[in-house]
């Protein structure tokens, strides 16, 4: 049977044309599914299909709780795991990785050299290795040559039987002047040793457009080294995504003292004489290898977290991610990489700091502010903002632990229609209904927590709202900023520090390991699918699945926004895909195509997906009104 996902956006005049022609591949897409849909409709009938979307919402809270069939965490991989361990020579690089600068720009990062641990450490000279990108459109013809910067940090702990750290060699090289929407050949080192790395490859994000998007964005927090985070990211490989969203919490490498050993689940517990919060830095170079199959083809785009905060003496503190990680801050008018922006095709990501000043006196609101302001929803109409620690968490573990936070920079998010927001910090799954301090509301985001990549610290199963499971006011306290723990004072929680039973703004929630992945389809819909680990490469890879759909016309309060925000023309109504067909379409055509369409699809067994039994296809893209879905 076949089924219709009727998405939001029409065909308008200007995107109509009048024949079509082989060098413009949109139009032959626009076309070809537009004629299968026609001949499902007239041949097979149109039946209502499962995916719920934001339109049906608010939903009836949902629970799936723990399986105790199943184990909460696991150990570290050790240094010594093939995943981890180094496997080039001298100062060949490793740990490549990319990330996007610019629609025009990709940063190329990697290591080069030996880091040292130890009692007694010397640096090395970032300048005794050059940092180099070769590149072109052809395998094996380098037109290119870009050159950058290179560094190394130390981690110092001048306490007795400490040990100190300093880093192999860190190069970042921003390859710029690139086309859109092409694949690049590459290879970075040092060509005068030589020292270059095999050839890799990427491919740029097409131009910032509402009718443009990457294919899948893959989302993940908190996923540390254990073999739960090499299932999360053998699974989040098979759904073969274009870009990575790291939403903070990536090594854990502070699990571990400086000597290394053992690292520990509860870190106070293992280690209550420990002088200062320690790490075992070696993991930061055991994770940048563990990434690299994949950073070094998609860009991962990360945010801090608590795990990276690391602390020094003399309050320093982030050297590990400040170091290690380029980010698009200057190229957004940000002075700092604790936040930043760049764009995705026709998305607009807002990258946060929650453990960097975020009142709205301090330099970050101010940055945000103006970042909304500049933002012109006509190109970009996805707004989506990701941050580490949650403002809406119904788990007792982080419960309103970020309230200042929130009290601060709620307001500007929804007033300029923040669409989407990700967070992390609790290591579960919950889904958020659209909500606005702590109101249910059409128009507020759809907050999600995604902290379920499978660090060593386990996943988390108390809810506050179970009997005994409420934390007290005293718990909870952030590692930056202030408390700001509230009684609710309207609905069925008021007078009381949480609820009863799961809060309406919660729509579902279950403590699994995983990762999700977004697929924008067009300027107003888009899928997000939430995978389970216990499910990899199963008959049913998803754990929960929703087509968030915007309504700018009704959402967007500010009025220069919305002029922004709407398309030439628009129409909601469902059957303007039909209206709106391109000139030129006889139905005699339609007919024919449609049918070849099908034959193909019936020969190739109808996967366009890498995702196991996908519940929603990848073929409708840009300003195609539907999607075909197979059953």
């Amino acid at each position: 049977m076949i089924h219709l996902l009727k998405l939001q956006e029409s065909f308008t005049p200007s995107k109509q044309i009048s024949y079509l022609s082989a060098d413009n591949p949109m139009e032959v897409s626009a076309f070809w599914m537009s004629l299968a849909v026609v001949l499902a409709l007239a041949k097979i009938g149109v039946t209502e299909q499962s995916i719920p979307t934001t339109l049906d919402g608010p939903f009836k809270p949902v629970t799936r709780r723990f399986d105790p069939s199943l184990r909460r965490g696991s150990d570290d991989l050790p240094m010594t795991h093939p995943r981890l361990k180094k496997n080039v020579t001298a100062n060949f690089p490793e740990q490549i990785a990319l990330a996007i600068s610019s629609p025009t720009a990709m940063w190329v990062s990697w290591v080069t050299g030996d880091a040292q641990i130890g009692l007694n450490v010397t640096s090395l000279d970032p300048s005794s290795v050059g940092s180099e990108v070769w590149y072109g459109k052809e395998s094996g013809k380098y037109s290119s040559v870009k050159k950058g910067k290179s560094l190394v940090y130390s981690q110092l702990y001048p306490f007795e039987g400490l040990w100190n750290y300093t880093s192999g060699i860190i190069h970042h090289v921003k390859v710029d002047g690139l086309k859109p929407g092409t694949k690049y050949y590459y290879k970075c080192g040092d060509s005068s040793i030589p020292a270059m790395s095999e050839e890799r490859t990427f491919e740029t994000f097409p131009a910032p457009a509402s009718n443009s998007y990457p294919r899948r964005i893959a989302v993940v927090g908190d996923l540390g080294l254990t073999s739960n985070s090499s299932t999360t990211i053998d699974h989040l490989t098979y759904n073969d995504p274009s870009m990575i969203l790291m939403v903070g919490d990536l090594t854990y490498a502070n699990q571990y003292l400086t000597t290394g050993g053992k690292g520990a689940s509860c870190y106070p517990c293992a280690f209550p004489d420990a002088p200062i919060r320690e790490s075992y830095q070696p993991r930061w170079d055991g994770w940048g290898r563990f990434m690299q199959p994949l950073t070094s083809k998609i860009p991962m785009m990360v945010i801090e977290g608590n795990h990276e905060i690391e602390p020094q003496v003399d309050g320093i503190t982030f050297k590990s991610y400040l170091s290690r990680f380029a980010v698009p801050a200057e190229e957004s008018g940000s002075k700092s990489n604790f936040y930043y922006s760049f764009d995705a095709g026709g998305i607009h990501f807002i990258m946060l700091g929650a453990y960097i000043d975020y009142n709205r006196t301090g330099a970050q609101y101010a940055w945000l502010k103006q970042d909304l302001k500049s933002i012109d929803r006509k190109v970009t109409p996805w707004l989506v903002a990701a941050w580490h620690a949650p403002w809406y968490n119904s788990y007792a573990s982080h419960y309103q632990e970020f309230e200042c936070m929130r009290l601060e920079m709620e307001a500007l998010l929804y007033q300029y229609g923040v669409d989407i927001v990700f967070n992390g910090h609790v290591h579960a799954y919950e889904r958020m209904n659209r909500v606005y301090n702590y109101t249910l509301d059409p128009c507020g985001p759809v907050y999600i927590t995604v902290g379920d990549g499978g660090n060593i610290e386990k996943v988390d199963v108390d809810y506050a709202d179970d009997p005994g499971k409420c934390p007290s006011p005293g718990d909870n306290i952030p590692e930056f900023g202030g408390v700001c723990h509230l009684n609710f004072t309207s609905g069925p929680a008021k007078g009381s520090f949480c609820w009863n039973k799961q809060p309406d703004w919660s729509a579902f929630r279950e403590s699994s390991f995983g990762h999700g992945i977004l697929e924008v389809m067009n300027s107003t819909s888009a899928l997000w699918t939430w995978h389970r680990n216990q499910d990899t490469y199963g008959e049913d890879a998803v754990g929960d699945q929703i087509l968030i759909v915007r309504q700018p016309e009704k959402c967007l309060k500010d009025s220069k926004v919305l002029q922004q925000s709407l398309p030439p023309s628009s129409s909601s109504s469902s059957s303007a895909g039909f209206r709106n067909l391109p000139h030129g379409f006889s139905l005699v055509s339609q007919l024919f195509g449609g049918f070849f369409v099908l034959c193909l699809l019936s020969w190739s067994g109808t996967r366009c997906c890498r995702v196991p039994k996908p519940e929603f296809t990848a073929s409708c893209r840009g300003s195609n009104d539907l999607c075909l879905k197979s059953k």
